[in-house]
């Protein structure tokens, strides 16, 4: 299919600031010189720029009505400018140099959106109630479920002690962009092309999703809170299943995590200290995000039930978790979580079916192992 937008303008300096803004989208253009020219893209184009003489010739050709019409003049409109807008159907005019960074986004999101197939995506965050939780294992293994389910799954490493995710994908020799790497310019990135940056990891499976992980690698310098803040809005625009691993204290990196999620999990192990201290994250975690749920794992040394851990540490239990003996080892080993059956695969996909209700994402069918 085309997908370019149409832009149509006898302004020569509006013009070029039209085209320059396209390129700055990333997207490719289509241009015309009249209305009968405009008419044979004006339905398929994912958007269309105007100036107020080009808006004029089109609302006199009599264009049917649609979405995604922008009007572009310098300065403040004058008031004939929004009458014209009307008339073509134009739903905004977009004043430049002031609207620039809008119309950039703008054609951007028109652009990406058809490679979603209707579907926007869902950013889920996971979080240790202490440390050696278990927290980057389900964040892995929920991510890896995402991408074998069908999805394309974009799993985000916001902790910058954490060794590095694509270690946990064994993705560490793989080329592509860690977060030093990722320059985010105008607090924006592509979908695609951030997609298409990445490392990627093998899920294995006959649904055609893909998983990128994007990892603090061996730097102890973790990611800015605008930078990641741009990566789940790419994600979510490209309909993508956003999984985060974040750290138990509140980064500026995860506090932008936060603000974006549909989902917030909390991993307790069965154990006193672990309630103790996922208690005190919990409390953190309420003041920055909205849902958040706890998955209990298991073993319990003291034989404490999912439903005393969920009174101790304030929050309804999402899965429990019962030990899987050798899921690090095979780990180590170069298997990826949640890749087989077992306990961390079903609580992954306990997960996602979560996830599905709390963004209102429809959940995708899961493909048998």
């Amino acid at each position: 299919m085309d997908r370019r937008c149409l832009i149509m303008a006898e302004d020569p300096e509006l013009l070029d600031a039209m085209l320059r803004l396209a390129a700055a989208a990333g997207v490719d253009v289509a241009r015309a010189v009249d209305g009968a020219d405009a008419r044979r893209w004006w339905t398929a184009a994912p958007a269309v720029l105007l100036d107020p003489d080009a808006a004029r010739r089109c609302a006199r050709a009599e264009l049917p009505r649609r979405d995604g019409v922008v009007v572009v003049v310098r300065g403040e409109p004058a008031p004939e400018v929004w009458r014209l807008a009307v008339s073509v159907g134009a739903a905004n005019v977009a004043a430049l140099p002031e609207g620039e960074g809008w119309l950039v986004g703008l054609l951007a999101d028109v652009v990406e959106r058809p490679a979603t197939d209707g579907r926007s995506g869902a950013v889920l965050s996971v979080v240790g109630g202490r440390g050696g939780a278990g927290a980057s294992l389900l964040a892995t293994a929920t991510a890896v479920a995402a991408a074998r389910t069908g999805a394309d799954a974009l799993l985000v490493d916001c902790d910058p002690l954490g060794g590095g995710l694509d270690l946990l994908v064994g993705a560490e020799q793989s080329g592509g962009l860690r977060w030093p790497e990722l320059t985010v310019a105008d607090g924006r990135v592509q979908s695609a092309a951030l997609h298409s940056a990445l490392p990627r990891a093998d899920v294995s499976s006959s649904g055609h999703g893909e998983l990128a992980v994007l990892s603090c690698a061996r730097s102890a310098h973790g990611p800015e809170h605008s930078s990641v803040s741009a990566v789940l809005d790419a994600g979510r625009r490209g309909g993508e299943t956003v999984v985060c691993d974040l750290p138990r204290y509140p980064t500026e990196a995860a506090l932008a995590a936060l603000g974006a999620t549909d989902l917030t999990v909390l991993v307790v192990p069965a154990d006193l200290r672990s309630c103790a201290a996922a208690g005190r994250v919990a409390e953190v975690l309420a003041e920055h995000t909205r849902t958040v749920e706890i998955v209990v794992r298991g073993p319990s040394p003291g034989g404490i039930t999912a439903r005393e851990v969920a009174r101790s540490v304030g929050l309804p239990v999402l899965a429990s978790m019962r030990a899987e003996p050798g899921v690090q080892d095979d780990t180590e080993r170069g298997k990826l979580p949640g890749a087989g059956r077992g306990a961390l695969s079903e609580a992954a996909y306990a997960v996602l079916a979560r996830l599905a209700e709390t963004s209102g994402v429809a959940a995708r069918p899961r493909i048998a192992s």
